[in-house]
């Protein structure tokens, strides 16, 4: 069965993951980390996309972007992939593949679910017990989104830019959101929709993204098929 083409609308956010094969370390040190960082910014401009949000742990990578085309973050994948893995590689003595089959991705609705999915990004090396607040952790887009720190990775998005009319305050109203616990259903939202390719946002936003594409974007309902 052929496999369904990426969904990927230009200036429409999308939410990434990409996980080591078989839940092996992909990063083996911090010069490893640096090299990824340095190469997703240099293929982010070529291929006209806009990062917002990341976090590189030791066994996968959480990219949050605004492509610009159609087609712009398969080929910034693609091409972030061949040259990490060679890296990778050559460093570690080792062949074979590194990531585990296709990225997974969604679209996100930038109004309903930004701020929801960018801190869920940047806690993950707290949930993974490494540290105790997001900004103990290096390798993670929360230095600019919550400390304002000024990153060459980072693009601000629009709904970030509404949350004070100054850096510092856009910091501290960012902060702000990891005062309380994220919501269980709406975590589990963001897992299902990344996992299975589908769009994460309200019933509106569904029907837009499947207007756009003639695809479906949210799972079919389980039950009895009707007889005929």
């Amino acid at each position: 069965m052929a496999r369904l083409p990426r969904l990927c609308l230009p200036n429409i956010p999308q939410h990434i993951i990409q996980r080591g094969n078989n839940r092996r370390a992909c990063f083996g040190s911090e010069d490893d980390f640096a090299a990824y960082a340095h190469w997703l910014e240099e293929y982010a401009k070529k291929y006209r996309m806009a990062i917002h949000g990341w976090v590189f742990m030791t066994n996968h990578v959480h990219l949050l972007v605004t492509p610009e085309t159609s087609a712009g973050v398969s080929q910034l994948m693609q091409a972030l992939g061949r040259h990490y893995v060679r890296h990778f590689n050559y460093t570690y003595r080792r062949t074979g593949t590194l990531w585990e089959g296709r990225f997974k991705s969604c679209v996100v609705s930038a109004e309903q679910y930004f701020l929801s999915c960018l801190p869920y990004i940047e806690l993950n090396p707290v949930r993974a017990g490494m540290v105790e607040h997001p900004a103990g952790y290096r390798w993670s887009s929360f230095h600019a989104n919550g400390l304002g720190r000024r990153v060459k990775l980072w693009t601000p998005h629009e709904v970030y830019q509404r949350l004070g009319s100054t850096l510092k305050a856009r910091a501290e109203a960012y902060r702000n959101l990891f005062t309380t616990q994220q919501d269980m259903h709406e975590m589990n939202e963001l897992r299902t929709a990344l996992n299975k390719g589908m769009a994460l946002g309200n019933d509106r936003f569904k029907q837009e993204i499947e207007a756009l594409t003639g695809r479906r974007v949210t799972p079919e309902k389980r039950g009895p098929k009707p007889r005929r």
